[in-house]
């Protein structure tokens, strides 16, 4: 997107030049008024040429001739690059969609409620949690204060066997959905969103993995609270962009997702009169 601005750039830069030399050299060469140059240099350079207004001097005729030699394929360029450059915002925007809407179908189903199992476990939740009550009154300075909060914050998690049992379970549950959200073709797109996918089925492969989640040694406690530490962080983070884009694009998910803010003992999915 960006290197297809910058050749627009470039090209509307020339096309604007070839244009100011057809105007002030007919101006020049031929004695025509500002407006009847422009005119001119218009109809010259779209090969519209109506013929009311031509080159009388030979001056002219060789200005004429090196303004359709650079004019039109210029004008050209410009045309077909800001064509495909709406295009292309249009295809992007429809991704855009597409990865949000994947996203809502993933904290749906798994994110949320991973969440609230984790930050269950998180001894130092508190340092954070207040930062994390969203609400409609939200401004965009709020949320990169909330996102910073968290990336500066060290997670300490204490998870009970039985704890880890129950993370199993639920993460096991989610193979299919898991496979179904790999195969999205614009998962690739969305580099932040693939990380967080990874980190969470490393976790649900690593307590797979083994036959028995209790009396485990310590460091292999602590080597599984690490990689859920991992998934805890980047899922937070997507959850935040997530919850920017749903309250600015669909407030009445917003609506939904404020109620079930896994950091917000308060929240409550019944709606009830203030």
């Amino acid at each position: 997107m960006e290197k297809s601005t910058h050749s627009l750039s470039i090209i509307a830069a020339v096309f604007t030049l070839v244009m100011a030399l057809g105007i002030g050299g007919f101006m020049i060469t031929e004695g025509l008024s500002f407006s009847d140059a422009l005119y001119f240099s218009v109809v010259t350079v779209t090969t519209v040429g109506y013929g009311d207004i031509t080159p009388k001097t030979e001056a002219g005729r060789v200005l004429a001739m090196l303004i359709i030699i650079l004019g039109v394929g210029t004008f050209s360029a410009v045309v077909a690059n800001a064509t495909g450059l709406v295009f292309s915002r249009k295809v992007q925007q429809f991704r855009r969609e597409k990865l949000h809407m994947m996203l809502g179908i993933f904290f749906s189903e798994v994110g949320t409620q991973l969440l609230t199992t984790i930050a269950r476990c998180d001894s130092k939740i508190g340092d954070i949690a207040g930062m994390l009550r969203i609400d409609s009154t939200w401004s965009r300075r709020e949320f990169q204060k909330a996102r910073d909060a968290v990336r500066f914050h060290d997670a300490t998690l204490t998870i009970a066997p039985d704890e880890l049992e129950r993370l199993c379970e639920f993460l096991r549950g989610k193979t299919d959905f898991f496979l179904r959200v790999f195969e999205n073709p614009y998962l690739t797109e969305h580099e932040t969103f693939s990380e967080l996918l990874r980190a969470v089925i490393h976790v649900k492969e690593e307590l797979t993995a083994r036959t028995d989640l209790e009396g485990l040694p310590d460091s292999d406690y602590r080597h599984l609270a690490r990689d859920i530490k991992r998934a805890y962080g980047l899922l937070v983070d997507e959850w935040l962009q997530y919850m920017e884009y749903l309250m600015h694009r669909y407030p009445y998910l917003f609506s939904l997702a404020i109620r079930t803010n896994p950091f917000d003992e308060t929240a409550s999915v019944v709606v009830r009169a203030s």
